[in-house]
């Protein structure tokens, strides 16, 4: 039996024929290519609940606070965010902890730590050759010394100031912090779960697959109907989480030239460009609910770094009987297309509301944002 869903809120896919009527002027790739599963008699599963289009605080509200900490989580929550993500990296003892990397040498104090020194080291990960610290070379009692800072504090200095503030929190204590706070709110927590580089953990004996679908079943987030969704750029990891939750499931996709590392570890020749054809599509289909893809793949950039026409890949999808959840819109200038710059400081806010217009007019059912105030708004106008 479905969740009942929430007064005011319609599902993913009457919203999408709902936004057809209204919009179906904006082409191929806008609201109207949205029914299409509708016209297929197909059913997107997972987020039935959720408005659209959905509101993702991408490792949580990590525009003004410093990202995968209970503080980002917690103002992402309080901001309205309809879903809050988590990156997943394990510790040598086994414990899934929440970092955007398996490398804490940005996101912690570890170079402060003496005793640590000798725990830097150079490691070649998912092909990148990287110097510094790793989740994996610590166990849990040893990271939780470590404070999270900032990642990027040229972009976000203001962020600074809750630098040591919090510790890098683990996964389990995030499923707690959503228990507590969907009793107190009177409605689930929703999260966005990502395993990070898992062909690489397999290889060291520390799989998160199978972790993480223990901590779901726990915590009876493991459902179809559970207020979550499992992410990871490798689709095999997603393959594999589909026989051990029903949860449902979306395919993250890097740029179109790259391949996912699973494939390159296994040698199938595939590139993102192959799976984000109809045909990869339909093959992803058979065992995810959805893909995350960049938004360059939604809109691509011109030379110039200006947003060129929608491509057609949402209505692909949709056809497929796929939800789609790009990423990610900041608000500062240096992350914006060249159309919604303002002014010459790479670090002041561009105009946002500009960037999630066009994105949004895609018929996208969700969006990632590290500034979920912003992304709400944006919606809410999207919606009138």
């Amino acid at each position: 039996m479905g969740r009942q869903q929430q007064p005011g809120r319609r599902t993913l896919l009457g919203a999408a024929v709902l936004g057809a009527a209204g919009a179906a002027t904006l082409g191929a790739a806008g609201p109207a290519s949205a029914a299409s599963p509708a016209a297929a008699g197909k059913r997107r599963r997972g987020g039935d609940e959720l408005p659209f289009p959905a509101v993702v605080a991408h490792r949580g509200a990590s525009g003004y606070r410093p990202e995968h900490t209970l503080g980002a989580y917690q103002l992402a929550l309080d901001m309205g965010a309809d879903v809050i993500e988590q990156d997943l990296v394990p510790t040598k003892d086994g414990h899934l902890v929440c970092r955007h990397e398996n490398d804490i040498t940005g996101t912690t104090d570890v170079a402060d730590h003496p005793e640590f020194a000798d725990r830097r080291t150079t490691k070649t990960v998912d092909g990148v050759q990287l110097t510094g610290w790793f989740t994996e070379d610590f166990t849990l009692t040893e990271l939780r010394t470590l404070r999270a800072t900032e990642r990027i504090p040229e972009e976000r200095a203001r962020n600074t100031l809750y630098d040591g503030r919090w510790q890098v929190p683990t996964f389990e204590e995030v499923l707690d912090w959503a228990e507590e706070q969907g009793r107190e709110r009177g409605r689930p927590v929703w999260l966005h779960i990502e395993t990070k580089h898992p062909t690489y953990f397999r290889g060291l004996g520390l799989a998160t697959e199978k972790p993480l679908a223990k901590l779901l079943r726990r915590y009876g987030r493991h459902r179809e109907d559970a207020p979550n969704f499992v992410q990871s750029f490798e689709p095999t990891s997603i393959r594999t989480l589909s026989k051990l939750v029903d949860c449902p499931g979306v395919v993250l996709l890097d740029a179109p030239d790259t391949r996912p590392w699973d494939f390159v570890e296994s040698g199938d020749p595939r590139k993102v460009a192959d799976l984000i054809e109809p045909e990869g599509l339909a093959w992803i289909a058979g065992f995810a609910a959805g893909i995350g893809p960049g938004l360059d793949s939604v809109i691509p950039r011109k030379k110039d770094d200006s947003l060129d026409k929608p491509s057609t890949l949402v209505r692909d999808a949709h056809r497929a009987g796929l939800l789609v959840h790009p990423y990610t819109v900041r608000n500062e200038n240096t992350f914006l297309p060249r159309d919604f710059r303002r002014g010459s400081d790479p670090a002041a806010y561009g105009d946002a509301f500009g960037a999630f217009k066009a994105y949004l007019e895609t018929g996208i059912d969700g969006i990632f944002s590290d500034n979920p105030d912003t992304a709400l708004l944006a919606a809410a106008d999207f919606r009138k």
